[in-house]
């Protein structure tokens, strides 16, 4: 069976070969995970946030495709410098699609899952603060929900695999 491969844009195929801030950042202040159990895929974002609410620096690692490594890569891009009131606002995941030329349809998941690990990160900021901004909604985002999902599913999965290696 020969599988056709997707259209992928150029700017897609050009972040999956060369991904902007890829890495561990190892003075970051909040961590966010997020994933999708139906693909494979997987981000984790760094985020260091000053005194300011600003996004001085931000990374992710990830597994996944294409698609999942190119928009965890225009995420970073598009908030590194940004106020957080400004990243939950005004990136979603319809314009991280747009920032990549567009994606195919069966991978707007991707888009959704790096806008939910970034406001998941916003959300954590304000909660280790003790204080959450009246602009945060007390109910979870559609994007918050997906990642909570893949991560309440990988948390499931490596409780399994260590019973298993217990035995």
């Amino acid at each position: 069976m020969s599988r056709t491969p997707l259209p992928y844009t150029q700017k897609v195929l050009d972040l999956f070969r060369n991904p902007k801030n890829l890495g561990k950042l190892e003075d970051a202040n909040v961590i966010a995970v997020a994933g999708n159990p139906a693909c494979g895929d997987m981000i984790t974002f760094y985020m260091k946030i000053n005194d300011k609410a600003v996004i001085e620096k931000i990374s992710f690692e990830s597994y996944g495709c294409a698609a999942n490594i190119a928009t965890a890569s225009i995420v970073t891009e598009m908030i590194k410098g940004l106020n957080v009131e400004s990243a939950w606002k005004d990136v979603t995941w319809k314009k991280v699609t747009e920032e990549v030329g567009g994606l195919p349809s069966v991978k707007f998941h991707c888009g959704i899952l790096a806008v939910g690990a970034v406001k998941r990160a916003i959300r954590k900021f304000y909660e280790q603060k003790g204080s959450t901004p009246s602009w945060i909604p007390k109910e979870l985002t559609f994007e918050e929900k997906q990642a909570i999902e893949e991560e309440e599913l990988a948390k499931k999965m490596a409780k399994r695999l260590k019973a298993t290696e217990e035995q």
